[in-house]
């Protein structure tokens, strides 16, 4: 899976349009093997993106758990961490 794709689900505030829509374009640069596709592509790939961040959005909506909602700050302080751990090896 791709690094820059975050998980979005279980987070207070909840994930963002910005949010999905960015995960959506990263999964879809990364099935297309191409971070900007040709003017041929253009339009298939922005369709692709527009759908797949759509439909994460229902996703997200329908998702259900018994977890607390975790805190975007800590996540991101752990990830930072485990990044500045790979990076130091």
């Amino acid at each position: 899976m791709c690094r820059n794709i975050r998980t979005l689900h279980n987070f207070e505030p909840p994930a963002t349009s910005a949010e999905v829509h960015a995960a959506a374009l990263q999964y879809v640069r990364k099935v297309a093997g191409t971070t900007k596709p040709s003017q041929a592509n253009a339009a298939a790939f922005e369709r692709a993106v527009h759908e797949i961040a759509h439909i994460t959005e229902h996703l997200l909506a329908e998702l259900t758990t018994t977890a607390p909602p975790k805190n975007r700050e800590e996540e991101a302080a752990k990830a930072r961490a485990r990044a500045a751990a790979r990076y130091a090896s």
